[in-house]
């Protein structure tokens, strides 16, 4: 058995952070019982409106006994925008152990890019599950890091010809539905965007969008009250399609509708997630691309953040390229393979497009942590403080990390200074 075999791997399930929400039930409006959604599941897989979010670990034992682990699970919204449909850990465990398995046993571990090729390839001509893709590319790119004893982001630098970065990623908190006292936290410990705000129903948005106009606006107020000096994060809210959906689905309209709001606040940089749905990905990429434009035109500070229907690789590209949004999510799991959040936000970047390494609430605090060296090491312009709604788990989880990963790397920088000094003594 060669130093880079993987000799066994072992499955533990789990839970992930949060829970899977019914998206077409909530915008049909249903009700609140406490934490529940009142009323029948609209989308395919689901059992109920609300469902506790799963994940599914998968394990590499290596040949030196080592153990690396990486995380399945789907998003909050899955089934909705294009995406797979909700996690169902029993079809993923017999799908993981029946073909991935024999595929690991025989990868490369050392050759991160290389082992995914392979192992994640399609099956009957179709991809494999998106969360079986995630997971198992976290746990090669753990594989990887600990054969050549570095970090994941120096994996991801060597593999993709990258600088070893520098620079921290500026990273954002969502607030769940506990919105002013999760923006209270997120000022008080200077969070560099913020909020995300959760409008996701008619009852947050307001009548011709009032509501949420009104809550920019106490936002904006919020950071210059209990901020400290100098203090001045970037605005960012996930609308959830509301503004298509209320004020109706003519990008003229959007677009007069987002500048409003930026011009209520000015001197914040307004970033706008998901403004509409226009239902295809081929819609999103034309109707966002004159949202763009207009905005643009206009001088305002208001940007556009595309997640509906961009999910895969190749929609990434697409909408880079015909300058169809002002940031894209890179919305981790939906992407699948980690390989793939890298090269997406390359893409973003060579297209001169900001690039947002998201994911979602129902992830893990492993496939969190994973996401920071992605980030990193392709410096991209966002980071998602995940998982869950609590905000302080969040940071803790992503921003502690970044802070360990910054420091190990400065650490690698001054010890290869003192050696090149002794080489050249």
């Amino acid at each position: 058995m060669t130093q880079s075999a993987i000799k066994d791997v072992i499955l533990a399930p789990g839970y992930g952070s949060f829970f899977y929400d019914d998206q077409a039930a909530i915008r049909a409006g249903a009700g609140h019982d406490g934490f529940l959604y009142l009323g029948t599941a609209a989308t395919a897989g689901f059992t109920g409106i609300r469902m506790p979010s799963r994940s599914l670990s998968i394990g590499l034992v290596l040949s030196d006994d080592a153990i690396v682990w990486g995380d399945m699970m789907s998003v909050q919204y899955s089934g909705a925008g294009g995406r797979d449909p909700v996690f169902e850990a029993d079809t993923i465990e017999a799908l993981t152990r029946s073909i991935l398995v024999p595929r690991l046993l025989a990868a490369n571990a050392s050759n991160f890019r290389g082992a995914c090729e392979r192992v994640l390839a399609h099956h009957d001509g179709k991809r494999l599950p998106l969360a079986i893709e995630y997971g198992a590319s976290q746990a090669l790119l753990r594989a990887a890091a600990h054969l050549s004893r570095s970090t994941l982001a120096e994996i991801i630098c060597s593999e993709f010809a990258l600088p070893l970065p520098e620079r921290p990623i500026p990273i954002y908190a969502q607030s769940g539905d506990s919105r002013e006292l999760n923006v209270d936290k997120m000022i008080l410990k200077s969070v560099d965007v913020l909020p995300h705000g959760l409008i996701n129903s008619r009852e947050k948005f307001g009548a011709s969008g009032e509501t949420f106009r009104s809550f920019v606006k106490w936002v904006a107020e919020r950071t210059r009250k209990l901020g400290k000096p100098g203090y001045h994060p970037i605005l960012h809210f996930d609308v959830y399609g509301w503004i298509g959906l209320e004020i109706g689905l003519q990008a003229d309209k959007i677009a007069d509708f987002i500048a409003r709001i930026a011009d209520e606040v000015p001197g914040y940089r307004l970033h706008i997630e998901s403004p509409a749905d226009f239902g295809s990905t081929q819609a999103q990429l034309q109707e966002y691309a004159k949202i763009v434009e207009l905005l643009d035109a206009r001088g305002t500070e208001a940007r556009i953040v595309v997640d509906e229907q961009c999910n895969t690789l190749e929609d990434i590209e697409s909408f880079a390229k015909a300058r169809a949004a002002h940031l894209i999510q890179i919305k981790m799991p939906d992407v699948g393979s980690i390989a793939d959040t890298a090269r997406g936000v390359l893409i973003c970047k060579r297209n001169a497009i900001g690039a947002y390494v998201g994911g979602s609430c129902t992830e893990t605090d492993l496939s969190a942590r994973a996401s920071v060296h992605i980030a990193v090491a392709t410096q991209a312009d966002m980071l998602l403080a995940k998982p869950g709604m609590g905000v302080d788990e969040g940071i803790s989880i992503v921003g502690n990390e970044q802070s360990r990963l910054l420091s190990i790397l400065n650490y690698r920088r001054k010890q290869n200074d003192v050696d090149n000094v002794v080489a050249s003594a």
